[in-house]
């Protein structure tokens, strides 16, 4: 799942015919009828010591181009307007935490239902564990992605001139996988770093995580983890949304007992189905203000952009050690995208409640 950069290097005049090019096949795209906007930015990571790169998605309306966010041989795109005009009014922010090898692209379907129900949504790529970006030893390093999300989060509030449309009284923070643990993190949860240093002496966990560490000779035990055990919470965030988060079990139980905003924990599966390594059912129980849901006719990687027809058959030559195009059965990963976008849009209404003058704005349509 994780591929390192390649690095191409272009003569002057090749860049400039590309930027020719470019500009041509801009101008060719059709103008964009929806209500769904999408740009890019970049916040500083003190932590990292370098920029992290962000998509926004926003509510919109018709104009500017078209374009396909995320789109390639194994995942379909999502469509958007890029510089469309947004909305007027104030609206409540999201921040999206993508999975270990994952990226922002890959979360256009939730973005946009996000941003058509008046959210703005932010996706940060988080370095060392993005696609194309992506290193065993940085997947381990966990207590940097929520500092990422806390970067973005300070970029934003430093620049509130530019960012005049979002309420930033009404953050919430979405998150799968890896992220999951992200948006745990700066919900108020804590590592035990003994623990995650022994993740993998007992198995797998039903999850490749280990099989991914041992293939690329990284050993917990040689390695400092202390770091994970600190306090990365925002106290920002006023509500999460949770899927399958990852090291669920290496996170202490009264770190979550502490956790005071509102969570929604989904289990993509059954009781038994779900991988224990990303089982949340016990946790929540432990969180003062959680529900809790399995989702039976997804897996794990339901949460995923739906793939192309050819999509598992790439991934398969390709030798990525995951199903990510696969689902339980019964239904299409559109129809279970559907139902999760319901879920989540309700729920970050309901807990974070419509921004006023973004009813306001709304309704004088």
């Amino acid at each position: 799942m994780f591929k390192l950069n390649k690095v191409a290097k272009v003569s002057a005049a090749a860049c400039a015919a590309v930027a020719i090019f470019w500009a041509g096949y801009e101008a060719l795209r059709p103008t964009y009828k929806g209500n769904v906007g999408v740009t890019q930015g970049k916040a500083y990571a003190y932590a990292r010591q370098s920029h992290v790169s962000f998509d926004i998605w926003y509510p919109a309306r018709p104009g500017g181009k078209v374009v396909t966010v995320g789109g390639n041989g194994v995942f379909i795109g999502t469509p958007a307007g890029r510089k469309a005009p947004r909305r007027e009014g104030r609206f409540p922010l999201v921040v999206i935490s993508h999975g270990a090898g994952g990226n922002a692209g890959q979360f256009g379907w939730i973005a946009s239902a996000l941003a058509e129900n008046g959210f703005v949504v932010v996706l940060p790529n988080h370095p060392g564990t993005t696609s194309g970006n992506a290193s065993a030893e940085a997947a381990v390093r966990v207590w940097e992605r929520p500092q990422d999300v806390t970067a973005v989060l300070d970029h934003m509030a430093d620049h509130q001139e530019e960012f005049s449309y979002i309420d930033f009284d009404k953050i919430a923070v979405v998150g799968f996988s890896a992220g999951g643990y992200t948006a745990l993190a700066v919900s108020g949860a804590r590592v035990d770093p003994d623990r995650l240093q022994g993740f993998c002496d007992a198995g797998d966990h039903g999850m490749s995580d280990c099989a991914f560490l041992r293939r690329f000779g990284i050993d917990l035990h040689q390695m400092d983890l202390t770091p994970a055990a600190q306090d990365l919470h925002d106290a920002r965030i006023k509500a999460g949304v949770i899927v399958d988060p990852g090291i669920i079990s290496m996170i202490t139980e009264q770190s979550l007992e502490n956790i005071q905003i509102p969570l929604f924990v989904i289990n993509l599966g059954t009781k038994e189905s779900v991988p224990l390594g990303v089982h949340a059912l016990a946790a929540s129980g432990v969180i003062p203000n959680a529900e809790h849901l399995f989702v039976p006719d997804a897996t794990h990687f339901s949460f995923l952009a739906e793939c192309t027809e050819r999509g598992a058959d790439i991934l398969k030559n390709e030798g990525e050690l995951d199903p990510l195009c696969a689902d339980a059965g019964g239904r299409g990963r559109s129809e279970i995208h559907e139902e999760l976008a319901r879920m989540i849009v309700a729920y970050l209404d309901r807990t974070l409640g419509s921004s006023e003058l973004y009813v306001a704005a709304a309704g004088s349509d």
